[in-house]
């Protein structure tokens, strides 16, 4: 199985910190944010790994280099303006291959159990085109983002309980077909498109996930993963 890391968001929100440091590298636990993804891909098995970038990416790959220090093969598929999510999922497809792939916003933390990619995809089903790992609502998205309905996401409908995206999925090649090599295209309209016709399965994941988004939960997870270190 081959995975995709996105990094090429510009962290406006984490600004001034992002000013000289892709917000990918910045350090939490004593390690880059990305070096944990990739790190946990590695530990079972997924070696082959795409990772985007656009503002000040240069720097991502001359820490990470091929990977081959970490015990993966990193590829690299270069934005000169970052293209939103299908964008930059679009333009690596050739890296990607034809089969079901997982795919990290690389702005997450999470102990969601990575080796369950490979029996979500040995178990795809005809026509589906994504499976998305959802999360209870997080103070900052209290509304959430779509709602289950058994393993079946679908749009909230007037009583549904809608939770929050975790950034997490496996996706089929074909789900990226409406976009055209180097648009800027966001990934919810996709997905609501594939929704509508029953071809997008999930899962509700309650352990440890955190988006990155601001300094603040930067520094809280710095503390929880040095807390983790020390015990």
């Amino acid at each position: 199985m081959k995975a995709m890391i996105l990094a090429a968001g510009r962290g406006e929100r984490m600004r001034p910190l992002t000013d000289h440091c892709p917000k990918p590298l910045l350090p939490a636990g004593g390690k880059p944010l990305l070096q944990w993804h990739i790190e946990a891909l590695a530990a079972v098995g997924v070696t082959s790994i795409v990772i985007n970038h656009a503002h000040l990416g240069h720097q991502i790959e001359s820490h990470f280099g091929d990977g081959s220090a970490f015990g993966v093969q990193l590829n690299y598929s270069a934005e000169a303006t970052a293209l939103e999510t299908a964008g930059g999922i679009r333009k690596a497809l050739p890296i990607l291959g034809e089969d079901p792939f997982l795919v990290i916003n690389g702005d997450v933390a999470c102990d969601w159990p990575v080796a369950k990619a490979l029996s979500i995809a040995d178990e795809w089903q005809a026509g589906q085109l994504a499976h998305l790992v959802m999360v209870p609502n997080p103070l900052h998205n209290p509304a959430g983002d779509f709602a289950l309905q058994g393993s079946t996401v679908k749009q909230p409908e007037p009583g549904d309980t809608a939770f929050t995206f975790s950034g997490m999925g496996v996706y089929h090649p074909s789900l990226f077909a409406p976009v055209k090599v180097g648009d800027v295209a966001k990934l919810a309209p996709l997905l609501r498109q594939a929704m509508a016709a029953g071809k997008v399965q999930g899962e509700l994941f309650k352990g440890f996930w955190m988006d990155i988004g601001t300094p603040e939960r930067l520094e809280e997870l710095d503390r929880r993963l040095n807390s983790v270190r020390k015990h």
